[in-house]
């Protein structure tokens, strides 16, 4: 860096130089930052990269409205107690250095307890604690350091409308001069110029001149305003030591540019203006293809109908119905039971609440909630069974979000994303080494073709296709599976499915339906209010078992229980108006009890009296041995069951022979297993409820969560699957299979493309308006050519809809 540079943003120290610590900085601003990093042990900072802050703004009285609790309101994702959670949009975030100041700013002030950055958003969601910093504070410290938030109650459709019109502007007059140019080249195109006899009256040949000057005017605004994004991108990515792919693009607008102006200034040629209005209007037309694209993939992935998500709202005469999450409205009684989340702001109307917010703050213990009090979305119920009213209607990319929330991120690295980071990486300079050797070598052998080389070395060579062909294939099957009811978290998701080598199944809730089950029941009979403080205790459960036994118990009023425990793999407990009761194994219910090897059961226990139990006869969902016939003969199969083995001999008649089968396994006991089965270099999916199996499938390489009642969210599984379409689960791997190996292919055909087409730029054979239609159309036939074929690849799936 230049000694009058400043040392915290790069910039030149023109009018004021501050000196500081023997640095200069350019104003009081970057040396108060300065100061403030090296205070608290951040100067690791300037090593990541030199000058690669942001010139802070004045601050003055700019945000004392955040301290209006209404205003703060319609910003904050989340406010509970002591821990608030904001996510601001950060236009200054633009390099490593960035994520790495916005995610420590917990070393520059206390109150802040994590950040986390999104950078291809340019958003940071930051916790932080109110009693040692407020909203205000937090904006002001972000601005103090050089990363003011674009605050606004605008929506961000409104933003990207914004963007996309900029584009089109930008398009319109590239496409304006690059029509005219052409136009007033055609002399130069028929050489009449040096013809002069081939016409009858060669008027034009006196106004040649001014032709040339005119093309030359015209390409101004193309180079200063259309093009201006090329340079920025390549003037930050030099700045931050990084050879981005927007480097090569904007050397050869230059180089073109400037070779253009100097034959007609000095009269040499007309220049390739044409050539040049050309590249930058192909590359603004396959960037435009390429956002629409994008957009359209974003909305079908998260918009309302990417989670089977539904609730259980209280219609007339307090009847329960379930309902689609997007059709709640503000006003509505929703039911919400142990381990559920809650999908939307609300406030507690009946019943005991204590929340889990581990979701949304990534710390476990619960807070309780009194009545009337107000319950944010994402905390999850833990208590038993509620009634809270909807204060606003849901936001389903923020359950998105917490869906891919960190608390629930693996470090589960991907291979085809890690694959075009390097091509990206050592892109450009590869590129811009073979511009340099062919240049050199024309210069020796003819160097009037040197510079055409050199342009269209740099225009043809882009890895745009690329990088384009695994985000486009993956994001296709990601939709093709949504439109089956198969929901899967991200893409990454299908490239580690196309890896699985193991296959691993939960019996109960998975295999089993609980629509239907034979249920029969022996012991002492149940007084009337001894089977209501039952039914209103199963209310408050999710497991599968409760839900199918509180459908054959008759109905009652449901009470608000005093107390609720569930313990997972074991039983519940409910108690209200100094009455308990126990259901769930035997154990865990009263020492009397004994679970037979030959069947599955919930005993009940009433106070210290033992009652009996009732006997479920499961029933298998239709397809499963098919299913399993099928995964047999591609993976290594086996089953784990928190129940006893009565239903070993079943099994063994719907599963293939010598399937490993284990009974009796507890939450913990799966999630070792699986965990033993990777330590052997297995690549594991896990297949289970999203109850007690949520150890299981978060260890997994692949966790899905087969669900009959859409009300269950469980962000621990990497997809949900509705249970009416496990039998399909064979063609969903296959078909992620055949997707990567499309991907492969699209890798083959656009690396086949770049030696092509750098082989006819190298050799001189290619001029560079050729070059500038052939780099977006490569690009185009790239998407068309992996969207087509991943279609084709999930054409089975399209029978799952019947």
């Amino acid at each position: 860096m230049g000694s009058n540079s400043c040392y915290h943003c790069g910039d030149l120290c023109r009018e004021t130089t501050v000196v500081f610590d023997k640095k200069n900085f350019c104003c009081h601003g970057c040396k108060t930052v300065y100061d403030l990093m090296k205070s608290n042990d951040l100067l690791y900072y300037y090593e990541l990269n030199e000058g690669a802050g942001t010139t802070p703004s004045e601050l003055r009285d700019r945000y004392a409205f955040l301290e209006n609790p209404r205003i703060a309101s319609q910003i904050l994702e989340f406010d509970q107690g002591q821990v608030q959670i904001v996510q601001f949009n950060i236009p200054h975030i633009h390099c490593s250095s960035c994520i790495w100041v916005l995610e420590n700013l917990h070393k520059i002030h206390p109150g802040v307890r994590s950040a986390q950055v999104n950078f291809p958003q340019k958003k940071v969601r930051i916790t932080y604690d109110t009693q040692l910093l407020s909203l205000r504070a937090l904006v002001e410290m972000l601005t103090r350091i050089g990363y003011e938030p674009r605050i606004a109650l605008d929506t961000a459709e409104q933003k990207e409308e914004q963007t996309n019109q900029n584009l089109v502007l930008k398009i319109g007059i590239a496409g304006f001069a690059f029509g005219n140019i052409m136009f007033l080249s055609f002399p130069e195109y028929f050489d009449l110029y040096a013809n002069q006899n081939a016409v009858a009256d060669p008027w034009f040949i006196y106004y040649k001149d001014v032709f040339r000057w005119i093309m030359m005017g015209l390409s101004v605004p193309v180079v200063v305003y259309a093009a201006q994004d090329y340079f920025i991108s390549a003037y930050r990515g030099i700045r931050a030591r990084l050879l981005n792919i927007d480097v090569p693009i904007a050397l050869g607008i230059l180089v073109l540019f400037a070779r253009s102006c100097t034959e007609v200034l000095f009269d040499l040629g007309s220049g390739f203006f044409d050539s040049l209005s050309g590249l930058v209007f192909f590359l603004l037309v396959g960037k435009y293809f390429q956002n629409k694209t994008y957009e359209f993939l974003s909305f079908e992935r998260d918009y309302k109908s990417y989670f089977p998500l539904a609730v259980t709202r209280l219609g007339k005469q307090d009847r329960e119905e379930s309902v689609p999450i997007y059709e709640t409205v503000k006003g509505d009684c929703l039911v919400l039971r142990h381990g559920e989340l809650i999908p939307v702001d609300s406030r507690l109307k009946r019943g005991k609440a204590w929340i889990d917010y581990s979701f949304v703050t990534g710390e476990s213990n619960p807070v309780p909630v009194e009545k009337g009090e107000k319950i944010f979305a994402g905390g999850k119920q833990m208590a038993g069974r509620i009634e809270v009213e909807v204060k606003k209607p849901v936001n389903q990319s923020y359950l998105t979000q917490l869906w891919e929330h960190a608390v629930f991120r693996e470090d589960k690295i991907s291979k085809f994303q890690n694959l075009t980071d390097r091509v990206g990486k050592h892109f450009t300079l590869v590129v811009l080494s073979i511009a340099a050797i062919a240049t050199a070598y024309w210069l020796y052998m003819d160097p009037s073709k040197a510079l055409n080389v050199f342009t269209a070395v740099l225009i043809i060579a882009c890895p745009c296709a690329l990088a384009l062909s695994a985000p486009f294939a993956l994001g296709t099957l990601l939709r093709l599976f949504g439109r089956s009811k198969f929901y899967l978290k991200n893409t990454q998701t299908i490239e580690r499915m196309a890896k699985i080598n193991t296959a691993i199944f939960d019996k109960t809730g998975t295999l089993t339906s609980q629509l239907e089950p034979e249920i029969h029941y022996s012991g002492m009979p149940l007084t009337e209010d001894e089977e209501a403080l039952l039914k209103t205790t199963l209310h408050a459960s999710n497991h599968p078992l409760s839900r199918s036994l509180r459908k054959i118990l008759a109905d009652h009023d449901i009470k608000a229980l005093e107390s609720f425990e569930e313990v997972q793999g074991s039983g519940i407990t409910g108690t209200t108006d100094g009455k308990s009761i126990k259901a769930g194994k035997a154990d865990f219910v009263h020492p009397d009890a004994n679970d037979p090897a030959d069947e599955t059961q919930v005993h009940i226990s009433t106070g210290s009296d033992y009652k009996g139990y009732y006997s479920f006869r499961n029933t298998y969902r239709r397809g499963i041995q098919e299913l399993m016939q099928e995964l047999k003969s591609k993976f290594d199969l086996a089953v784990l069951s928190g129940d006893n083995d009565g239903e070993r001999q079943r099994l063994e008649k719907l599963l293939p022979g010598l399937t490993p089968m284990y009974f009796d396994q507890k939450p913990k006991d799966k999630l070792q297993f699986v965990s033993k089965l990777q330590d052997q270099h297995k690549t594991v999916l896990m297949v289970g409820d999203g109850l007690n199996d949520a150890g299981a499938l978060a260890q997994s390489d692949v966790g899905i969560a087969v669900t009959e009642d859409a009300s269950i969210f469980s962000p621990a599984c990497d997809a949900i699957l509705d249970a009416k379409n496990l039998k399909f689960l064979g063609r969903y791997i296959s078909a992620s299979m055949r997707t990567m190996q499309i991907v492969k292919m699209s890798f083959a055909l656009s690396l086949l493309y770049n030696i092509v087409g750098l082989y006819f730029a190298v050799t001189g054979q290619l001029v560079p308006v050729i070059a500038a239609i052939l780099m977006p159309l490569s690009s185009i036939s790239v998407v068309a050519f992996v969207t087509t074929a991943t279609r084709w690849a999930a054409r089975e799936i399209g029978d799952n809809k019947r």
